[in-house]
């Protein structure tokens, strides 16, 4: 699965947890600029298949009618690795998922 991580996650996290999945980063493809709705038309333009992030206010702020690609919420205390390696497992049985729909998909902290 082609995945784009968003500015705000860890760059290990595709290297050290998701690396069985082609993974890019907004500031690897040069993308830091963009807003999100641009950053998800690039994202069509470019065959990527999901967006991993942990803005939670991204799925009130955009029409996800119009942006069929699924983003994955990345929901913890903190945006490090260390605090965000916990939630791996659960998000790799997310992107197994054949079905993944488009929409918002939250992966969050065990309480």
């Amino acid at each position: 699965m082609k995945l784009l991580l968003d500015e705000n996650l860890p760059r290990k996290l595709r290297f050290r947890s998701i690396a069985e999945h082609q993974v890019f980063s907004v500031q690897e493809m040069g993308w830091t600029s963009y807003q999100n709705g641009e950053l998800l038309k690039l994202m069509q333009e470019h065959g990527f298949e999901a967006l991993l992030t942990v803005d939670k206010g991204l799925q009130f702020q955009q029409n996800w009618q119009e942006y069929p690609l699924p983003v994955i919420i990345l929901q913890a205390a903190k945006n490090d690795y260390d605090t965000l390696f916990p939630l791996v497992s659960a998000l790799r049985q997310l992107l197994a998922q054949l079905d993944l729909a488009g929409g918002v998909h939250v992966v969050k902290q065990e309480e």
